[in-house]
Order: C-alpha cells, then structure tokens, then sequence
C-alpha cells in the first residue's frame, strides 16, 4: 500500500427539489412549497453532522414529531466565512453532499440557502420574516445558545426570542454539548488535521468518511502484493494528515444489504515518498482480498485509528515488511471496531 487527497454540489439537476423518502430538499426559498405545512427548524452550518450538532437535530424531529409538523435544517453554501473573509476560511470538514446526507439520514428536509454578500446584508429581523414566517411557518424553532445570524451576526438568541414572541413561534435553546468541552467544527478540523481520526470519530459519534470515485494509480500496490484504490484527487470531506490508517471501504454503489459493500481496510494518505512522489493521494488496500475490481465505483474510506505517519524507506524490501506489519495491525484494530 504505498503512501497516499472535496466538495460536491449535492444538488439536484434542473433546480427542483429532490425527495429522499419523505425528507425533502429545497435550494432557495422560492423551492419551498406553499403547502409545506408546519415546521420547527433550525439553522446553522452543521459542518460535520458532529455529537454537538446532532443533539439540537435529534431536538428538532422529535419537536416536529410531537407536533405533527415537518423538520426542517437551515443550511449556507458556501460557508459565510468563505465569502465574506476568503483568506480565513476553515477547511470544510464535510462537502454539501455529506451533510445533505447526514441530515437525512437524521430524518430532515433541509433548505440551502446560497450565502453571498448580498444575502449577508439581512437584519436578523429580514432573516427571520423571510425564512422561517414566510417560507416555512415555523411552529418552533430550536438553537444552540451559541446562535449567531444576520447582517455581522447581531441577531442571538434573546433576538429570536423576540421575533418568535412577534410572528408567534417558540425558541428552545440548548446548552452545549461535550464531555467537559464543546464538541465543535472547528475542534473536529484540528483532530483530522493532526490525523487524531480517534478523536475525530469521539467528536462525530462515527469515524470520519472520505469518499470519491476510484481512479486508476501507479499500479505499484498490486506489483508488491497489496492492490489500492486509488480516489480521485479532489475527494469529498476533509483529507486527515499524511499517515497510515485502518479503517474501512464502504462501495457506496452496492446495496446495503451486499456482503462485500463494507470491507477492512488499511489507508494510506501520502506523497509516496519511497518512489519520490509529489502528488497528496489516498488509497486503501482492502484486507487480505485481491480479486476486486473496484475501478469506475463510488466508495468512501472511513478512518477508523492512524498506525503511523508517512515514511520513507530505503527499498522496496522494507516497505513491503512495514505494509505487512501495518496490515498485521489493522486486523487486530478493525476485529473490534463497528464501521460508521
């Protein structure tokens, strides 16, 4: 396995809302339908989908569940930050398409709004009139207490609480959530940056996922014994630093229920210094399988715990003694871990 990353639109085609099941996406507030209903919503970045986030989601259905109304997330893309200061823009931990992902996965329709100069110009009053009264008639809505929004984030929570007291809606606030800490984005970001995917996988309450369309490499791993997949190299979700890893692949074109559709896997994101490679790739070598031909397939790599940093060997022979050892290792990680 030798040495060796994203963003996806997650729109749908022709601007129409996309369905999945009965959770509903809508890219705009003229997408919303007029006969939507009730909802008690929320918004926010949700960079992640972490333990923090998921404890305001989780609010928000069983809030709607409780009054017959649909749960709604409000989300930006792109990152206010990235528009607004480009220079100071975080990585971004999850593409659109992740998030989407997760956030039905949690059972919620979720309305992206395109974030742009122009739109960061609204009075958390214009925001509020616009967004939840007159495009989703929220019943409620619920916050972290951390809440900012509007022009230069002067709207909070006691702001809500006003507006929900004018246009008759309810604000629930929760308090953070964390282990003696906040879990947050930009705590996530640092664990993944330093390859802490055991720490990341505590924040997320999952491992962390990578995903791409496997590409055609050196087809140097499969000369020494050990075939990858190679991603493509700008694959979604945030890249953990150069290292070794054991994890999983996940065929995202396989139905769940396959056997093969969640495999043990050890991870390489690198350079390939060895061979004197310049370019950043991730690849996985699935455990002890040769007979894959995964070319063409949409998968996602799941960090499960990094074994460690990228090296340079002096040959080959000692490479493939490490790569031997590293699978050795990941055996015995993955033979207790769940995948995500």
């Amino acid at each position: 396995m030798p040495g060796e990353a994203g963003r996806g639109s997650g729109r749908a085609s022709a601007g129409a809302p996309t369905t999945v099941g009965a959770v509903q996406r809508w890219f705009g507030l003229d997408e919303v339908p007029e006969d939507l209903g009730p909802t008690v919503a929320t918004l926010g970045n949700f960079d992640g989908v972490h333990r923090g986030h998921r404890a305001v989601l989780t609010r928000v259905v069983r809030e709607a569940h409780d009054r017959g109304a649909t749960p709604v997330a409000v989300t930006f893309e792109p990152h206010p930050v990235a528009v607004l200061h480009p220079d100071h823009a975080p990585a971004q931990v999850t593409s659109l398409t992740q998030r989407l992902e997760q956030l039905a996965s949690l059972g919620l329709s979720v309305l992206v709004i395109e974030f742009t100069r122009e739109y960061a110009q609204l009075t958390p009053e214009e925001f509020v009139q616009a967004t939840f009264v007159a495009a989703l008639h929220v019943e409620a809505v619920v916050v972290g207490r951390d809440t900012r929004f509007g022009v230069r984030n002067t709207g909070d929570v006691d702001t809500l609480r006003r507006l929900g007291c004018q246009h008759g809606f309810e604000v629930i606030s929760l308090d953070d959530v964390g282990e003696g800490t906040r879990w947050s984005s930009t705590r996530l970001r640092a664990e993944l940056l330093a390859g802490s995917v055991g720490h990341a996988a505590q924040i997320l309450g999952r491992p962390h996922r990578v995903s791409g369309v496997v590409v055609h490499g050196d087809h140097r791993g499969r000369a020494l014994g050990y075939p990858t997949a190679n991603l493509t190299a700008d694959p979604e979700g945030l890249v953990p630093a150069d290292g070794v890893y054991a994890g999983w692949l996940v065929r995202l074109d396989l139905p769940l229920e396959e056997a093969d559709r969640t495999l043990p896997a050890a991870i390489s994101v690198g350079t390939n210094p060895t061979f004197d490679g310049h370019q950043r790739r991730v690849e996985a070598y699935v455990l002890d399988r040769t007979d894959l031909d995964l070319y063409g397939e949409q998968v996602a790599l799941e960090f499960v715990d990094r074994l460690r940093e990228t090296l340079r060997f002096d040959g080959v022979e000692a490479l493939v003694e490490q790569m031997e050892q590293d699978v050795a290792r990941c055996r015995t990680i993955l033979s207790t871990a769940v995948p995500g």
